[in-house]
């Protein structure tokens, strides 16, 4: 597994590049964001992991000029700003998932993991998921709506197909951290309704049967649908 650590803070560098290679990974880092962007559009990586407060060009702008570039590559954030507005900002440039500052080795390797092997093309039999126009493919891990392509993060992908697998079925935040993030504890914050809202964005605006439903006080259901006054 081959890894970018975009990190200014020598003692962090030092403590993570030795703990991935103890487990068998192939660290390059890049000591501010320029030299960061650089290695990323000329060097292949299983996963980018970007501190955000960064010399030079930050993280958030690093992470948008890779995603203009490269939708694939899983991306994680390092970011000792742990409110939900920074949380979501690094989100909406396009990482798949962040890990606020200080952080316990153990969550980064398991979140490390876990995001490259989402980022990975699946193997089993071709199989598209269609409902009302929409067309998710488990192969290639692409979908797109009424013949539209549509374009999603790995994480984005995984909750998409989590959620056409689970048609008519009421999910709770709770059960989709576990079987989209893989990790088993509470993340602390909104990030399912983050990641539903991206999903809403680009499968749902703009068409009179929406997909995704708010079930007030239990969770989402994926279902074929009109929007009405209480539903979100």
């Amino acid at each position: 597994m081959k890894v970018l650590l975009v990190e200014d803070e020598p003692g962090l560098v030092s403590i993570v590049v030795r703990g991935l290679t103890e487990a068998g990974m192939e660290v390059s880092v890049a000591a501010d964001g320029n030299m960061g962007l650089e290695m990323a559009q000329t060097h292949s990586f299983d996963i980018i992991i970007l501190d955000i407060m960064l010399p030079g060009m930050n993280g958030i702008q690093v992470c948008k000029e890779i995603r203009k570039q490269d939708d694939s590559v899983a991306i994680l954030m390092l970011t000792a700003l742990s409110s939900t507005e920074n949380i979501v900002t690094g989100l909406n440039s396009g990482a798949d998932d962040y890990l606020p500052k200080p952080f316990k080795f153990p969550e980064l390797e398991a979140r490390i993991r876990t995001l490259v092997r989402r980022s990975k093309v699946g193997s089993a039999p071709k199989n598209v998921i269609s409902i009302a126009g929409l067309e998710i493919d488990t192969v290639s891990k692409t979908a797109k709506r009424d013949s539209k392509n549509i374009a999603l993060t790995a994480t984005e992908y995984h909750l998409l197909e989590y959620f056409a697998k689970n048609q008519n079925m009421v999910l709770s935040r709770i059960q989709i951290l576990e079987n989209v993030w893989d990790i088993d504890f509470n993340m602390g914050t909104n990030v399912v309704d983050v990641y539903v809202n991206y999903l809403r964005k680009k499968i749902d605006n703009g068409y009179d049967i929406k997909l995704i439903h708010t079930v007030f006080g239990m969770g989402y259901i994926f279902k074929e649908e009109a929007l009405d006054e209480t539903s979100n």
